[in-house]
């Protein structure tokens, strides 16, 4: 099998294809030309029989030939403008990729399908490619009390920007699922953490603040944001076995959420962090890290997924927080 890693060299990116190389999958990842290869600086990224591409999603061109060139049995399309923080300081931004980008890959599948006589088409009769469009929980937004735990059948009402781009790529999937018979699914996964993830999220913040205090780089303060809201975390591990797994398994035109059923408050998340740091650490507020919108609890429904793979999430979150936190005090200059 071969596997094309759309935005492939980061976080999450180099998790998949690690997976997909262990399944025996020839794998491909994209990158932004000048974008260092995350999983190059990590020793535990072992992958040198990765190809690596550059590709600039905002040209379709680009995209169209990466296609024609690389034939892949599944495409997992990762590259997104990912932060919710950065989404309100760069709508524009968050637009451009996570909208554009997507549309840019549609349709290029589009007339990839469209001329399946050609003798370099990606597309040939009796065979499709396997498209997994990853959008995110935030997608549902505003989640009413009685949606809980929200299934993928809920209205979503987005409440930042990013999940309103993700939300358009996922109306936008279904359509080209639905109007063209393209192979394409959806999911939506909710929080997921692990090591080398980068402090802009809230759990791998709490590790570095940690790591740092205890190196004596830092005062002992932890900052902070809201504490009381409560998100479905789960192990980037778990959470790319699932994207395997509906690659091969999911239904075109559906939508599937990936997260562990169970949401967590952030201030338990910080708990944990704490118990297993060895310093005496102090927590205050920063205004700087409060949201606009903050959606009170995210929690998944999961039972959509696991009727369609028989998957379930295998890592504790105690143990990928401490991995977290040890990673951090061995990259602590970082």
């Amino acid at each position: 099998m071969r596997s094309l890693i759309i935005g492939g060299t980061g976080f999450v990116g180099a998790y998949l294809a690690e997976h997909l190389c262990s399944l025996g999958h020839k794998v491909a990842v994209t990158k932004l030309p000048g974008e260092q290869r995350f999983f190059a600086e990590r020793e535990s990224f072992v992958m040198q029989d990765v190809e690596v591409f550059d590709l600039d999603l905002l040209s379709q061109g680009a995209v169209l030939s990466l296609l024609r060139e690389w034939k892949a049995d599944y495409i997992f399309h990762l590259a997104a403008q990912s932060s919710v923080a950065l989404s309100w300081k760069k709508p524009e931004l968050t637009v451009d990729v996570n909208i554009k980008g997507s549309l840019h890959l549609l349709e290029a599948l589009r007339e990839i399908a469209d001329q399946t006589d050609l003798p370099d088409a990606v597309q040939k009769p009796g065979r499709k490619v396997r498209v997994l469009l990853v959008g995110s929980g935030e997608e549902y937004g505003s989640v009413l009390p009685q949606e809980v735990p929200v299934q993928e059948t809920a209205c979503p009402r987005p409440g930042n920007i990013y999940a309103a781009s993700k939300a358009c790529q996922n109306m936008i999937g279904r359509i080209y699922a639905q109007a063209y018979g393209l192979d394409i699914m959806m999911v939506r996964p909710f929080n997921h953490i692990g090591r080398c993830q980068s402090p802009v999220f809230v759990v791998a913040d709490f590790c570095r603040q940690a790591a740092q205090i205890e190196a004596g780089k830092k005062e002992p303060v932890i900052r902070v944001g809201n504490l009381d809201v409560k998100r479905d975390f789960t192990d980037v591990r778990d959470v790319v076995r699932a994207y395997a797994l509906l690659a091969e398994f999911g239904k075109a035109g559906e939508t599937y959420n990936v997260g562990s059923g169970r949401a967590r408050s952030i201030r338990e998340m910080l708990r944990i962090v704490l118990e297993h740091s060895s310093a005496e650490i102090r927590v205050e507020v920063d205004e700087k890290k409060l949201r606009p919108v903050d959606v009170p609890v995210m929690e998944a429904d999961i039972r959509k997924l696991q009727e369609a793979t028989g998957w379930a999430p295998r890592i504790a979150l105690e143990q990928t927080v401490q991995e977290m936190l040890d990673d951090w005090r061995a990259n602590i200059n970082l």
